[in-house]
């Protein structure tokens, strides 16, 4: 049997939001029943659930994580860039005389 760790109270801060939301009745049955395994009512358990979860989706959409072979083609690809092309440079060369760096 896991323990039931409370994500959320690891938080210094007093809980003054309210977040309200409907559920089929089978998934509640089961989140009580889970929360009732862990030790804790079920608002607690799927507050701690949700943020948990939260905290690793944004995780998981602020890094990049690459196995070997592509962590080499990464690389190799930015240490050889190629040269700048006619068109690149026509493109420099227009926003130059077009646009005022302050």
């Amino acid at each position: 049997m896991t323990m039931h760790s409370d994500w959320a109270t690891d938080l210094d801060e007093k809980s003054t939001e309210r977040m309200s939301f409907r559920a089929k009745p089978r998934i509640k049955q089961i989140i009580q029943r889970a929360a009732a395994l862990s030790g804790v009512d079920d608002s607690v358990f799927t507050l701690s659930a949700a943020y948990q979860s939260a905290l690793e989706t944004i995780a998981a959409h602020e890094r990049t994580i690459l196995d070997a072979r592509d962590h080499d083609a990464f690389f190799a690809a930015l240490d050889g860039s190629p040269s700048p092309s006619e068109a690149l440079k026509h493109a420099v060369a227009r926003h130059q005389a077009t646009i005022e760096s302050k």
